[in-house]
């Protein structure tokens, strides 16, 4: 999978050697495969649990399906982490596929996560088979809901799960 580029950001893909060393939280090993340093709080076991919900034998038998349009957000300039984006899989029956972002606590409020996901929501958009990428997020959480809307995605409706409820965003191919 290619690297993804933004004006201030290159979105590299995640691979199984990195999934790994986050879940063994072997910083050194991650900054390696990455090549730039990673934020003190990342990697770490409560990222993982958010982002990759299936176990690592799941993400090792099907990484193109677990870590489909999975990144790493590495700024350009003083190259460093800063974030991810992920997808919860590659597209399903319906040709819909969920994004999510997070961006780690120094680098909040200035754009990144806006970036990121705006390009890895058109990238999935470009992909064939894809019509559709969907966002969830709770009503309280109005700084994700900006990212949402300045990347495109609409507020369709609301459901609950284990969190609490959530608000559902869309964005179709078009």
């Amino acid at each position: 999978m290619a690297h993804l580029v933004t004006p201030r950001l290159q979105l590299v893909a995640i691979t199984v050697p990195l999934v790994e060393a986050v879940l063994e939280a072997d910083r050194r090993r991650a900054e390696e495969i990455l090549a730039v340093p990673c934020p003190a709080a990342w990697p770490n076991r409560a990222l993982v649990e958010r982002a990759f919900y299936a176990s690592i034998d799941a993400i090792r038998r099907d990484p193109g399906c677990r870590l489909w349009g999975d990144r790493v957000m590495i700024t350009r300039e003083s190259p460093r982490v800063v974030g991810s984006v992920i997808f919860h899989g590659a597209p399903d029956h319906e040709g819909a596929v969920e994004v999510a972002y997070g961006v780690e606590e120094d680098s909040q409020r200035q754009g990144y996560a806006t970036e990121a996901t705006q390009r890895c929501v058109e990238w999935a958009l470009e992909q064939p088979g894809v019509t559709v990428v969907r966002a969830a997020t709770p009503p309280w959480h109005l700084a994700s809901q900006r990212v949402l809307t300045r990347c495109g995605l609409v507020r369709v409706g609301e459901r609950d799960s284990p969190l609490g409820e959530l608000w559902e965003y869309e964005r179709r191919r078009g």
